[in-house]
């Protein structure tokens, strides 16, 4: 805005004592002080507000005026309610320098001069910054990227103090401005975007205002500006797995529809760099499927072989020896059955194979995912070890995979959805996929058969009991638990006795009256009683394998 302006804003009480000349320069933001020296909080353009409390003598002025022209300030206002009126000495040396004076009445505080122009100030960044974002978005849309979402959030930064970041349903850091300083927290990505899908599945319309600590963000959806999305998804569920978000630090609660507006239009352009990501992909799904349709249909392994050598160097650019292999298969499921799981399968599997805390748009480009039906299978290459390792290498583990997403997912699965993940061994050779593919869906299966509304299994566990107990049929686990174990929880609930904790313990420290003893903090004499009242109130043998097992699959499926 123009110090013009200003003067011919009669609210504010302005009076010009001079530097008619230079009514045409802009301002550029505004700040009150009353220190001798406020030159290290002046950047340049601003209205500078003061009270004159700086002023002791007439040779104050002199120095006072110097150092605001040296910082480039726009113009300078005084109070006349400290002294009566702007002093002379003052007006003659804001002359002296060319430095546009003002006298402010009494009767107006500098608030309403401040908010005044914060807001004006406010609202022509905001302008200029639609229009640098409506040319960004015709660059990125009619050729090539304009440098992702980090350029817009720089823009946001820059124009309008604003600290945003881009965040995966998942909760993975995707671009962050460089004004934003330091990145967020990887619990604080979870957490933002748990708030965010918990919001989306109420139906709520954005932006969402979150409160972490002490710090409100306002959080708004990145929906894909192509596919089923743009044309108003039917359902929800279809895409709130696989739809972005953008996290402002800011209360969007008070914001004017101009700024809501012009953050709408922010949200479409990293859209487009979004689905302009997933174009990039195409080839690795294709990869993917080729192979996949390949092992399913029992094509020799010089085939499978053939395309795998096609495939490597698309993954893994560079890499001179062939790789290992894993699959992962997963499977979003929701309760009424009448959803197609696949696509959002696929879109949410290539987020969670990629490490968390890796950020940008592109870290999962040696994830390979296609999907039939319901489900997705990744194909997920590891570098070949070399000769100073042991023979072993890097590999997926079921268990840490789902870990740091398991919040925000849950949210957005509610009450009604479930996310399962099942991972095989890495194998060496083509021959090895079709085993590999038939691991991890047994191991998905497996999970599929836990509780909770995210949960994965791993090769490891195929070969253990734990296989077998998930396939028991309820009403037999229910009969087999309460025979064996509701004695004791009766005998525990009455008496306080912990015979069921004692027994996890006996077991677990395989019959050791010593270790087990140790572990409880109990006398021996103590333990054996317990173990005692647990034979008899189950008439089992604690000493016999076959009654140990019993218990020890009990307490497993209860």
């Amino acid at each position: 805005m123009r110090l013009r302006a200003l003067l011919d804003t009669d609210a504010l009480g302005l009076r010009l004592l001079g530097g008619e000349d230079e009514l045409d320069r802009t301002v550029r933001g505004v700040m009150t002080t009353d220190l001798r020296d406020p030159s290290r909080y002046l950047s340049g353009g601003e209205l500078v507000l003061t009270g004159l409390a700086w002023r002791r003598d007439a040779a104050d002025a002199e120095p006072f005026v110097r150092i605001l022209v040296q910082a480039g300030v726009a113009a300078l206002a005084a109070g006349e309610a400290e002294l009566g009126a702007v002093p002379d000495d003052l007006v003659v040396a804001c002359a002296r320098h060319r430095l546009p004076l003002f006298a402010v009445h009494e009767s107006v505080a500098f608030a309403t001069i401040t908010e005044h122009v914060v807001r004006q100030v406010s609202g022509e960044r905001a302008g200029d910054l639609a229009a640098v974002v409506e040319r960004h978005r015709r660059m990125m849309t009619s050729g090539p990227a304009g440098g992702g979402p980090d350029v817009v959030l720089d823009l946001l930064g820059s124009d309008l103090d604003l600290r945003a970041w881009v965040l995966s349903p998942a909760g993975r850091l995707i671009a962050g401005s460089k004004t934003a300083g330091p990145a967020l927290q990887a619990d604080v990505c979870a957490k933002l975007a748990a708030e965010h899908l918990a919001a989306v599945r109420t139906g709520r319309r954005g932006p969402h205002r979150v409160l972490l600590g002490s710090t409100t963000y306002s959080l708004f959806p990145v929906r894909s500006s192509g596919g089923r999305s743009a044309q108003g998804s039917r359902d929800v569920r279809e895409t709130v797995l696989s739809d972005w978000l953008l996290a402002v630090e800011a209360d969007a609660g008070d914001w004017p529809e101009e700024r809501l507006d012009l953050l709408q239009g922010v949200t479409q352009l990293i859209s487009v760099e979004r689905d302009r990501r997933d174009a990039a992909r195409t080839v690795r799904r294709r990869l993917a499927q080729e192979v996949l349709e390949l092992v399913q249909t029992g094509a020799a392994p010089a085939e499978i072989a053939a395309r795998l050598r096609v495939a490597a160097p698309v993954l893994l650019p560079g890499l001179g020896a062939a790789p290992h292999w894993q699959v992962v298969v997963a499977r979003v499921e929701w309760q009424d059955g009448d959803l197609e799981g696949g696509p959002v399968t696929q879109s949410l599997l290539e987020e969670i194979l990629v490490d968390p805390l890796a950020t940008g748009t592109e870290p999962s480009d040696r994830i390979a995912v296609a999907h039939t039906d319901d489900e997705a299978i990744a194909l997920v290459p590891l570098p070949a070890v070399s000769s100073e390792h042991d023979g072993s290498e890097a590999g997926i583990i079921a268990d840490l995979l789902l870990e740091s997403v398991r919040a925000p997912l849950s949210a957005g699965l509610d009450d009604d959805g479930r996310v399962t993940l099942g991972v095989s061994a890495s194998v060496h050779s083509a021959e090895g996929l079709r085993g590999a593919l038939e691991e991890a869906r047994h191991a998905r299966r497996v999970a599929a058969a836990r509780p909770g509304r995210v949960c994965a299994a791993g090769h490891q566990e195929l070969a253990s009991h734990v296989l077998l107990l998930p396939f028991v049929p309820d009403d037999v686990r229910r009969a087999f638990t309460a025979r064996l174990l509701d004695p004791l929880r009766d005998y525990d609930r009455r008496h306080r006795a912990e015979l069921i904790p004692t027994l996890e313990a006996f077991l677990d420290c395989d019959g050791s009256w010593t270790r087990c003893a140790t572990r409880l903090h109990l006398h021996v004499n103590t333990l054996r009683y317990r173990v005692g009242r647990i034979e008899q109130l189950t008439s089992r043998d604690l000493s016999r394998l076959e009654d140990k097992l019993d218990f020890f699959l009990a307490l497993r499926m209860s």
